[in-house]
């Protein structure tokens, strides 16, 4: 009786909370800045649509290396622009510039994340990218990485003109559904286990990206997902990547949940595929490139 007490009043937390706390799992603490991986860095502020004040950190190419483009990077559920820079860190050294983006309710940013105050994040973020005097004339590009990837296709399904101005999209490790993505979150705990399947069906899934990517326009895709993902099973990369309109590319990788720009292998993928998103055909198999000895001494610290 006790532990369906528990189990009742977690539901009812739910309830009263929003089904967002099932998706959103931020950090307000900012342990460190890009200087750690030797990197030059602006801290940028933008402003949402409804007022809330945006965090972002602003990644210019290394200095003395061709410019090739720009980034934005959006990052997974959980942690902050700290736990997730392990995602874009590297790319300033390969000639594009990054913006990392803190939803709300992450790091320093204000308010509280939910649906669909996120998407005016991103469209902040758009805006901004828009008038930069430093992106003027350069190839934009998206990151997006887990639930980051799922809130970039959504919005751009919804926003046909800010998909126009990309050159082509990166998703990495990217959840077909948010139900799922809940159902999996309670699964993780003895408390909500038991009630995993209905609280899941509380959170609307009408906006997930396999919903949304077939509405993408014509678009580039590139799908990394890897083998041995246990947050977010292969099936969902693969799902997505049947749902896509071409032109698309399905990359298997191997590692933990968004880990794979662990692995300079990986990295050395996207920036061919930036280079030509249009030719890009992928690796035949995943036998053609090992994982590099780099990639087993190398972690990320975000989901």
């Amino acid at each position: 009786m006790r532990l369906m007490r528990r189990v009742l009043l977690a539901a009812l937390l739910i309830g009263l909370t929003g089904c967002s706390n099932l998706l959103f799992f931020p950090l307000k603490q900012v342990p460190f800045t890009p200087t750690v991986a030797k990197l030059q860095y602006r801290d940028i502020t933008l402003t949402a649509a409804d007022g809330t004040r945006l965090h972002a950190w602003w990644l210019p190419a290394k200095e003395g290396v061709a410019l090739k483009g720009t980034v934005l990077h959006l990052h997974g559920n959980g942690g902050n622009v700290a736990t997730h820079l392990g995602g874009s860190y590297w790319l300033p050294e390969q000639g594009y510039q990054v913006l990392l983006l803190d939803y709300r309710g992450y790091g320093t940013s204000e308010g509280s994340p939910d649906l669909p105050g996120v998407y005016q994040d991103i469209d902040a973020a758009f805006a901004w990218l828009k008038t930069a005097p430093q992106t003027q004339g350069q190839p934009l590009y998206v990151l997006g990485q887990s639930i980051g990837g799922a809130l970039a296709v959504h919005y751009l399904s919804e926003h046909p003109q800010q998909a126009s101005r990309l050159a082509a999209m990166v998703l990495d490790g990217v959840p077909a559904s948010y139900r799922d993505v809940a159902q999996l979150t309670l699964s993780n705990s003895w408390l909500t286990w038991p009630l995993q399947v209905p609280l899941s069906w509380l959170v609307p899934d009408g906006d997930s990206a396999i919903t949304s990517i077939g509405n993408l326009p014509q678009l580039p895709l590139l799908i990394y997902h890897s083998i041995d993902d246990t947050v977010v099973p292969l099936s969902n990369g693969v799902s997505l990547y049947q749902a896509a309109r071409p032109p698309r590319v399905f990359q298997p990788t191997r590692g933990g949940h968004v880990q794979t720009f662990a692995d300079p292998v990986w990295r050395q993928v996207m920036v061919l595929f930036m280079s030509d998103p249009q030719g890009f055909t992928g690796l035949r198999r995943l036998a053609e490139v090992p994982n590099s000895p780099q990639s087993d001494s190398k972690t990320e610290t975000a989901q």
